[in-house]
């Protein structure tokens, strides 16, 4: 999994709350696709 925060491009950058608060349901997301995929 990676993340970015930064757009390389147009020098966009997410603040550091936006950064906790996207990257933990990425992270939420990632970790729930895995456990489902182990199920089957």
């Amino acid at each position: 999994i990676c993340t970015v925060s930064d757009h390389i491009r147009t020098h966009e950058q997410t603040t550091a709350a936006e950064r906790q608060t996207t990257f933990n349901d990425m992270i939420k997301i990632a970790l729930e696709s895995v456990l489902l995929g182990d199920q089957e």
